[in-house]
């Protein structure tokens, strides 16, 4: 096939990936193990190694060869694309050739929102991560997965429904901006079973961003961008950043200005010990590639890779609401390379960078990039002649190199400075001296770092400052700093118990005690059984996706249905109860004439409440002298003793539940009483299949979640990355928490307890 032919094919099947709404693509696998309660995954696997990097040389002795083959492919990969570089010469784009080290924030992580105070802390988030990374350059905003399709809003909905609305983010942007960090939002191609926006991917999205003043999209699961989003942009005169989760290898390098990349392993193939040149990086150096790992504990060879490609890295700490932090190591690693990174930009970006340049000790690998002006000078421009070499090095030993490293011309004039350690060194010239070279000596920890530049000018305030940084910094070994990680720990919030009941109050089921074997696990998507992921009952010493308890439980009485609209509105009249975070609450109980949330819909007073927080329920638990259950309360009064899967027994009966309401609008849900026949041995109803139910909440330093039971009947369709539902008795859902006006949703309830003598 023709070139021209190729190229055009390229484009039309990324035209084809977005409609006027975002039609449905290709999802990645992750290497870590998922998660479905219904055994289905329709994802593929991520691009193999093959696809995105070159091998390195075999041995030394086949460098010159390798890199001529390197080259030759970069010209006919370049004619096959008709590639032009046109966008990287963009002075209001080349911002993204300087990010080397960006984060990506989840909104529930609780550095980034004060829900009390009801502000961002933009401050306190920057202050935490910063100290232990360095700066940051870039933070993706993540605010859709994993609570996405909790109900039928989409990811533009769950944007707009961030505290303070679109002039609420806007502000947290600023303070982003004053703090030199651009800001991207995610666009999830895979959210096409939720409310249908009407209007095209591209166009929704330019303008969003525009609202909000943020800098760039981060396009999650895709290697390819379609070109309507740089077209959406320029049109409204606010140019954003296009950045897919997976770097390009196709016609839209052109028009992708940086990317990630997540250099983990494949089927079970590590790294290898010769470290890998980027294909995308090699084709267009101007192509910031930003290098994660997200689940390994020691980051290394990701880290290592990235620097000896003068490449960013992405920190993911916060993974879905469980904390997976760096090591001290990794972090004090991060915060040293991208310092080296920052200060050297200008050249990273050369078009004559040399992977796998010749060093002298086996073991270490370098890539050097060069600069100079030598057609400035050609051409009468300049007159001096400058040239500079940058190396990025690193050393695959586990064992520390210290002597000879790299041989250099013996150049006059020439000046060597050891960034990592933020000295000058001195060229020897005793051994090299016949052949016009001369050597520089240096050390290289055991897996760590080094970084030598080489150039007849003065140093500038710039690099003095590094220098003055690195010199003191690197007293400290990077080998000293811990390579330990551990869970964080997470605490159960208190449930307070209420004075006892003689007798069942009006509405209530007894439950009586007994001894009760608790199993239960949590379905998130991702995450797999490692520490951390879940929640941490009190009876364990980290939280872990699957648990198993024996215990005693005191009789107590339970709702026998979700609290109603007539239910709670008779709580509203009696105390005038009004939240301060009012944002979406009783979002359902619009009056068309006075916009006031004064009643529900004609109907509907028999159908369970929604659109309520977990502190609005727990306001009107207390009302009526009652509480929240505990999740093994809600589990037992659902399961008794016989530890069946659903209400009714072990056999799946869809007749005893709400029809499954696929969307993408919601339905109206059933009334409370419409299925008898789905009622528990103690005769509880609606446990499944109509709303999920608060219940417990779990705090860490970093997160807050709630334990949500019983599986709402609304579940989109089209991908498994909406937040999961479950209807079996032994498995829960974890649902984030930022602030009551994000909480609240279309699909949640509850229903209460109180303590029997």
């Amino acid at each position: 096939m023709k070139p021209s032919l190729v190229a055009f094919g390229i484009l039309v099947v990324i035209a084809l990936l977005f409609t006027s709404t975002l039609s449905f693509a290709d999802e990645w696998k992750p290497r870590h193990d998922l998660v479905s309660h219904t055994g289905v995954m329709n994802l593929t696997e991520p691009p193999p190694p093959a696809e995105v990097f070159f091998s390195g040389p075999a041995s030394p002795s086949d460098h010159s060869s390798w890199l001529e083959g390197l080259k030759a492919w970069r010209r006919d990969r370049r004619t096959l694309l008709r590639y032009d570089g046109a966008q990287f010469d963009r002075p209001d784009l080349q911002w993204t050739q300087r990010i080397f080290s960006q984060i990506q924030l989840l909104i529930w992580d609780r550095s980034l929102y004060d829900p009390e105070k009801r502000e961002y802390t933009v401050d306190r988030f920057l202050s935490e991560t910063e100290s232990r990374i360095g700066p940051i350059d870039a933070v993706l905003i993540w605010h859709v997965y994993p609570n996405l399709g909790v109900d039928d809003r989409n990811q533009f909905d769950m944007l707009r429904d961030l505290p303070g609305g679109i002039a609420g983010v806007r502000g947290m942007v600023e303070q982003f901006h004053a703090h030199h960090v651009r800001v991207f939002f995610p666009l999830l191609a895979w959210d096409v079973g939720t409310r249908n926006e009407g209007a095209d991917a591209a166009t929704v999205m330019a303008k969003l961003l525009k609202d909000i003043d943020a800098d760039g999209i981060n396009f999650d699961t895709l290697e390819s961008v379609p070109p309507g989003f740089r077209e959406a942009s320029d049109a409204i005169g606010h140019p954003l950043a296009l950045e897919p989760q997976f770097q390009p290898r196709d016609a839209s390098l052109a028009w992708t200005n940086l990317s990630w990349n997540d250099w983990v392993t494949w089927e079970g193939k590590q790294y290898p010990f010769i470290p890998m040149v980027s294909k995308n990086k090699w084709l267009e150096p101007r192509h910031t590639v930003n290098v994660t790992d997200r689940y390994t504990r020691d980051k290394t060879d990701s880290l290592q890779h990235a620097f000896f490609n003068g490449q960013g890295y992405a920190t993911l700490e916060n993974l879905w609401g469980f904390w997976y932090g760096n090591t001290a190591h990794d972090a004090e690693a991060i915060l040293r390379f991208t310092r080296i990174e920052r200060a050297m930009a200008d050249y990273l970006i050369s078009p004559d960078w040399e992977p796998h340049a010749p060093v002298l000790q086996n073991g270490v690998f370098a890539s050097r990039f060069s600069r100079n002006n030598d057609a400035c000078v050609v051409a009468g421009l300049c007159p001096v002649a400058t040239r500079s070499n940058l190396w990025t090095m690193v050393n695959r030993n586990e064992y520390d190199v210290s002597s000879a490293e790299l041989e250099v011309p013996n150049e006059p004039g020439m000046r060597y400075y050891d960034l990592w350690h933020g000295t000058e060194l001195t060229a020897s010239v005793e051994r090299s001296a016949a052949n016009g070279k001369a050597t520089l000596s240096f050390n290289l920890e055991g897996l760590g770092y080094g970084a030598i530049l080489a150039t007849n000018q003065k140093p500038d305030d710039s690099l003095r400052n590094l220098l003055s940084y690195m010199s003191e910094r690197s007293k400290r070994p990077l080998a000293s700093y811990s390579r330990e990680w551990k869970a964080v720990p997470q605490t159960l919030v208190e449930i307070t118990a209420t004075e006892s009941a003689p007798s069942a109050p009006e509405g209530m089921a007894r439950i009586p005690e007994g001894d009760y074997d608790f199993q239960v696990s949590g379905i998130e998507i991702e995450g797999g059984n490692d520490p951390g992921v879940d929640v941490q009952y009190p009876w364990e010493d980290s939280a872990r996706r699957f648990h198993r308890h024996r215990m005693h439980l005191h009789s107590f009485y339970i709702d026998r249905t979700p609290v109603t609209n007539s239910e709670f509105k008779k709580f509203l009249d009696a105390t005038h109860y009004h939240p301060q975070d009012d944002h979406n609450f009783l979002r359902a109980w619009i009056d068309g004439q006075s916009g006031q949330r004064t009643s529900f819909p004609e109907g509907w007073g028999n159908k369970p409440v929604t659109w309520v927080s977990i502190e609005d329920a727990r306001a009107y638990a207390a009302w009526a002298h009652k509480r929240l259950p505990h999740e093994w309360e809600w589990q037992y009064a659902a399961q008794s003793t016989d530890g069946r899967a659903y209400a009714w027994g072990n056999e799946w009966a869809a007749q005893n539940i709400s029809p499954v309401d696929s969307g993408p609008a919601m339905h109206p849900l059933d009334d409370v009483t419409a299925f008898p026949q789905g009622a528990s041995p103690f005769g509880v109803l609606d446990l499944i299949g109509s709303v999920s139910q608060w219940t417990d909440e779990y705090r860490d330093p970093r997160t807050r979640a709630a334990i949500l039971r019983g599986g709402a009947a609304y579940q989109p369709v089209g991908s498994i990355w909406y937040f999961p539902q479950t209807y079996r008795l032994d498995q829960h859902q974890k649902y984030l928490l930022m602030s009551p006006g994000n909480d609240r949703a279309g699909t949640i309830g509850f229903r209460c307890v109180v303590d029997a003598p």
